[in-house]
């Protein structure tokens, strides 16, 4: 599973347009966000389909980048981020995004984008998370 990340443009409509891009290939979303970060509109999202959302962002001129997801259960309570952020960075990681997937009962589904994934794995499978 991989994500995109997404400059807009700073105008009125712009997600608008992206969505609207996204949907004419059938591309449906299993996460996302947009916000503002240092005055920078940046649109993150798992797309149901990663070839599609290739397709339809190449064809419309939308540059993007992507990240593979290392997908992580926790269980919902207090400190169970800290937790997990801790052992990334004990382990030499950088977060760049993290989405929520899914939740069943008393867990929570996370789709974490890391600079480096198969580090992020390895010091996951260590930790045992």
């Amino acid at each position: 599973m991989r994500d995109v990340s997404i400059e807009l443009k700073p105008h009125p409509g712009e997600l608008a347009r992206v969505a609207s891009i996204l949907a004419q290939h059938h591309v449906t979303l299993k996460a996302g966000t947009a916000l503002v970060v240092g005055g920078r509109i940046i649109a993150r999202f798992v797309p149901s389909n990663i070839g599609a959302a290739r397709r339809a962002l190449d064809s419309a001129c939308v540059r993007f980048e992507e990240g593979e997801i290392v997908p992580v259960l926790l269980e919902s309570r207090a400190g169970e981020l800290a937790m997990l952020s801790t052992r990334l960075a004990e382990g030499g990681v950088n977060v760049r995004a993290i989405y929520l997937t899914g939740t069943a009962g008393p867990l929570l589904e996370l789709a974490i984008v890391a600079d480096n994934a198969q580090k992020a794995k390895r010091v996951l499978e260590q930790a045992a998370v």
